[in-house]
């Protein structure tokens, strides 16, 4: 992470149990070369000690507008003029209310309100909390401010329920602010500028009956990642997502939603024709039931049969009719002889190249904000990556692509 380095994060705690990862924030930041600085609010202080972000940013930890002995006070306009971008991870329901409304009762408050550089709120907070109506309204008013909201986690809470509100990764929290420096430096227009790259990402539901359905682990972060950033690189991007809790907060991309193969496969059909470039990273169902059940399947015995049949193979279906001055690009995700079934995929459904990658990779594949990828190109050309966090793998294989129109 080049970018980021020598930066100033101002980076701003609030009272949330999520407050223990700002110690992994801070050390990614240092080791990524930025100069970082804390505030605290006090409820904070409760989360995690001062001390310990003060010895890991190698700076004084700011808590009160004045020291303890009150002799001297902190100048939060000449804090906010400090940096070049202002952090506030976790940032509490609390807090976000008071940003959105302009209230300024302590130090990180009065600091936000002074700042003059880009602002990163990182929510956390109990699933509830997040989908209740004042937290979505001040999401949106923080949003209409210019303020950068990372979206967050969908997982297992403090309280013990599962849904929405964890902060997301430390690793990727830096990974977002490194890309927003890299967005300021200067680098020749990508070649992937004005094309129109048509990506399928997440997995496919095959309903079983109004209530079940055949599915797997696929979050659809790798898909996702790859339409932010090549939508970043000015590609005219069409998402065709299946299900997955991770929101799309991209207006520049062409969203579509579907649940199941045969709506992905429509959806592609729609797009196919007039597409530079087809990246098929969803995991889709290779089966779905033969008749779906239209009440519920009631329990009667202990076995219950299920007649599949096979859906239709994306990629092989448009690898049928891609056109010599279009791109196509495959994902294997395979737990042995992965070279040898790549070759084969790559082979089978006229890919460009494929990314493969296997879940017995530690930190790899579904559901990981992680991967590590292996690229096989129509060249026979092998190139290794290591384990990277997904926005990174995203543009590693976005620079393949670019090389691909090199060639």
């Amino acid at each position: 992470m080049q970018a980021i380095k020598g930066k100033k994060v101002l980076l701003a705690v609030c009272g949330s149990i999520a407050a223990y990862k700002a110690a992994y924030i801070v050390r990614l930041l240092i080791k990524s070369g930025a100069e970082v600085r804390c505030i605290l609010t006090k409820d904070a202080t409760n989360f995690i000690a001062p001390l310990t972000l003060a010895t890991l940013s190698k700076n004084d930890c700011l808590v009160e507008f004045t020291n303890a002995n009150k002799t001297n006070w902190t100048n939060h306009v000449d804090v906010a003029l400090w940096a070049d971008v202002m952090l506030i991870a976790p940032a509490s329901a609390n807090t976000i209310a008071k940003m959105a409304h302009g209230i300024c009762d302590n130090l990180l408050l009065a600091t936000y309100l002074s700042a003059k550089c880009k602002v990163f709120v990182a929510p956390a907070m109990d699933v509830d909390m997040w989908h209740h109506p004042s937290t979505q309204n001040n999401i949106s008013l923080l949003k209409s401010y210019q303020n950068e909201v990372i979206q967050v986690n969908h997982g297992e809470l403090a309280s013990g329920l599962i849904g929405e509100g964890r902060l997301e990764e430390p690793e990727n929290i830096v990974a977002i602010l490194n890309q927003y420096f890299e967005n300021f430096t200067t680098k020749p227009i990508s070649i992937l500028n004005n094309k129109k790259i048509l990506i399928t990402a997440g997995p496919t539901y095959e309903p079983i009956d109004p209530v079940r359905f055949i599915g797997n682990h696929s979050s659809g972060k790798m898909g996702i990642a790859l339409a932010k950033q090549a939508s970043a690189r000015g590609a005219k991007v069409t998402l065709v997502l299946g299900p997955s809790t991770i929101a799309v907060d991209d207006a520049t991309i062409n969203l579509i939603s579907v649940q199941t193969a045969a709506e992905m496969y429509k959806a592609c059909s729609d797009n196919f024709a007039t597409q530079d470039v087809c990246i098929f990273a969803a995991a889709v169902a290779d089966y779905k039931v033969q008749e779906v059940a239209d009440e519920k399947i009631k329990k009667s015995s202990n076995n219950l049969e299920i007649a599949l049949t096979k859906n239709v193979d994306i990629a092989l279906e448009f690898g049928k009719i891609k056109k010599n001055n279009q791109i196509s690009v495959g994902f294997a995700l395979e737990t042995q002889n992965l070279e040898q079934y790549a070759k084969e995929k790559l082979q089978k459904k006229n890919f460009d190249f494929v990314v493969l990658n296997s879940p017995k990779d530690k930190g790899a594949a579904f559901k990981h904000n992680t991967n590590k990828i292996t690229i096989l190109d129509k060249y026979n050309n092998l190139t290794n990556f290591e384990l990277k966090d997904k926005t990174e793998v995203a543009n590693d294989i976005l620079n393949y692509l670019e090389k691909m129109y090199e060639a």
